[in-house]
């Protein structure tokens, strides 16, 4: 192709028939998916293994950490709240979550901007990360991966995107519901049962889908998507 490849409402990709956008993902979506790719692909591709290893103590998340005083060890108490949803443990865990990181996060980030976005995607992750700690208190594990952050774009599209007669892809034009008109959405609360109930499969040790990544951090994914449905009107700009 030899046109543009941005459309004018900031997606990327070119025009097919009738003037629809070929590929509808806003640029701050694709940027954040081809971080996530870039990442793995140093960690993975680029550094030895022992580097790497470093590489993933240092930037994933452990409740083992918080056991012992902060003053007496590093700042990775600090960022990996944040820090490890940008990590990943295999293409599978990658491209899983970039597919629903398209689906979910293109509404939520066309409603709501590139700023709030990354305010968004840092506090829904430390919001996964703490509920995960709060499970898993003292446990020297170490948590990876965005679904966190998609949990908390599929809970703030309930809010917004996915009410009934509505299409996902210009939910973001809809009034925002409050809790309670959510929840007495039907299309909202058959969705959120279901995912609701996936993850508790998971918890009881039966996961619906291949284990990408080792063990799935269902309680991470709960802790996102609650705070997204609970809270996605401090980061909405639309009153």
């Amino acid at each position: 192709m030899t046109h543009d490849p941005r459309d004018d409402n900031g997606a990327f990709g070119g025009r097919g028939r009738g003037g629809e956008p070929v590929f509808n993902l806003p640029t701050g979506i694709l940027a954040a998916m081809v971080l996530l790719a870039g990442i793995y692909v140093l960690q993975a591709y680029v550094l030895s293994p022992d580097a790497a290893q470093s590489f993933v103590f240092t930037f994933a998340f452990s409740p083992l950490r918080y056991v012992y005083p902060l003053s007496e060890q590093g700042l990775e108490w600090l960022w990996t709240p944040v820090t490890y949803s940008l990590l990943h443990g295999s293409i599978e865990h990658i491209a899983f979550n970039s597919l629903w990181l398209a689906a979910f996060g293109t509404p939520v980030f066309r409603r709501i901007g590139g700023t709030r976005f990354m305010a968004f995607w840092v506090f829904s992750a430390a919001a996964g990360a703490a509920l995960h700690a709060a499970v898993n208190w003292g446990q020297p594990t170490f948590m990876i991966g965005a679904s966190a952050v998609v949990s908390a774009l599929m809970g703030a599209a309930c809010r917004f995107a996915l009410g009934r007669g509505s299409r996902l892809s210009f939910g973001h034009l809809r009034p925002r519901l409050t809790i309670a008109e959510a929840l007495a959405d039907r299309t909202v609360r058959v969705f959120a049962g279901v995912w609701f109930l996936g993850n508790i499969l998971i918890a009881v040790g039966l996961p619906l889908i291949g284990d990408v990544s080792g063990s799935i951090a269902w309680d991470a994914h709960i802790g996102g998507f609650l705070f997204g449905f609970l809270l996605f009107s401090l980061f909405d700009p639309q009153r």
